[in-house]
């Protein structure tokens, strides 16, 4: 399967996050999945290094939009990289090319690639398709938000979402 990653650029080499990021980089290559990311730094980079460590393929998804507002380049553990103009067509190839995603803690643009691809599956533009959440700061996140607004979600909108606690447990509910 081509899974994409979504993750926060925050994770530096050596945290907690960025070893996490890059254990499932490592698990979904050994399964012989691809691996699509953003490609840049942080939880792209450690998916990324986990995959091609592993021996796998790895999909950076990179724009102009992100590079003119950090200084930032592709990471080196991508094997193919995917140019485009803007972020939202960014998005769109890795909500678009992904037969399942995973998303690991991130800040609003990892919440923003969750809230699109959910939509998008919501109203049928996009074929129904995993979507895992991993870590409990996502499960909290979403059930505040499902209790707090529990009369605008209902719930088969909300079985579209999956809740993992951590990667190796992300990685058994791909494999169900």
């Amino acid at each position: 399967m081509n899974v994409s990653v979504f993750g926060g650029s925050q994770p530096k080499e050596g945290t907690p996050a960025y070893e996490e990021a890059r254990g499932l980089g490592t698990l979904l290559a050994q399964r012989g999945h691809v691996v699509l990311n953003g490609g840049y730094i942080g939880t792209m980079e450690a998916v990324s290094r986990g995959a091609n460590e592993a021996g796998g393929h790895v999909i950076g998804v990179t724009c102009s939009d992100i590079e003119e507002w950090r200084s930032v380049k592709p990471n080196k553990w991508i094997k193919e990289e995917r140019r485009k103009k803007t972020l939202m067509e960014r998005l769109m190839v890795l909500i678009e090319s992904c037969d399942a995603a995973m998303a690991l803690p991130g800040g609003p643009g990892t919440l923003t690639e969750i809230s699109l691809m959910w939509n998008l599956m919501i109203v049928e533009s996009l074929p129904r398709r995993p979507l895992i959440l991993i870590g409990s700061g996502w499960q909290s996140t979403f059930d505040q938000f499902f209790t707090g607004l529990e009369s605008c979600i209902p719930s088969s909108q909300r079985e579209l979402l999956y809740f993992a606690g951590d990667v190796k447990d992300a990685v058994k509910k791909l494999e169900s």
